[in-house]
């Protein structure tokens, strides 16, 4: 599995800037990011894509396929393409397919998730986990995979969305400086990633830990794409 590096981007200086950030942070996560973030995930990678499974259509992109802890999980029939913005990351991910002989994925690219270069329409379903709280912006990111999805298909998030009130809402704002450092934002809310007056979601379910990540899946209307 090769990594594609040779894709074409739109000239944006500032999300360029914001996306060597994200580079850098994730460079250095690269190594120990399955020991130190595998676990506490795994129950929402795994909701997420058994939803991807049983959704009609083959063609899937996952957004911020990291190190490809999702990848052995998707059914056989399925052709995923995995993007990221680390090739530290990506460089896992391909190590895992050849090892695994996952040949359900059919490509991974170094790309940034704001800036795709994917034309309108190219997939059935995009999936992006624990990934919108971390780019530049996740409105951007949500009109990108809205564009890159037909319409009729899916939009799946699963991500940790902030508390309204309460104890958790007043630990997540006190965490928030410091989790940013660590490229977790504790109050990142659903209305960051989407507008819920023009946006319908089908579907919210909690997922462990305890609540923590929420799996929001979203079907992408004719309209909403067109806007994208």
């Amino acid at each position: 599995m090769s990594i594609r590096t040779d894709i074409p981007d739109r000239d944006h200086p500032r999300a360029v800037l914001d996306a060597e950030g994200v580079r850098d942070a994730y460079r250095r996560w690269a190594g120990v990011y399955d020991v130190v973030f595998g676990g506490v995930s795994a129950h929402g990678r795994r909701r997420a894509v058994e939803e991807v499974n049983r959704l009609p259509g083959t063609r899937v992109l996952e957004v911020g396929v990291g190190t490809g802890l999702a990848l052995p999980r998707y059914r056989r029939e399925k052709r995923v393409v995995g993007v990221d913005l680390s090739r530290e990351m990506l460089e896992k991910a391909a190590q895992r397919v050849r090892q695994e002989g996952l040949s359900q994925v059919v490509g991974l690219c170094e790309m940034d998730a704001e800036r795709m270069a994917f034309a309108d329409g190219s997939f059935d379903i995009a999936v992006a986990m624990f990934t919108a709280s971390v780019v530049p912006n996740a409105k951007t990111l949500f009109a990108e995979m809205s564009r890159v999805v037909r319409p009729g298909g899916d939009l799946l998030f699963v991500n940790h969305f902030a508390a309204e009130s309460g104890l958790r809402w007043w630990a997540e704002r006190s965490m928030a400086p410091l989790a940013r450092l660590l490229g977790w934002h504790p109050d990142f809310a659903l209305s960051d990633l989407l507008d819920p007056a023009q946006v319908r979601v089908e579907a919210m379910e909690p997922c462990q830990p305890a609540g923590l990540f929420t799996l929001v899946r979203v079907r992408n209307h004719a309209a909403m794409a067109l806007a994208a």
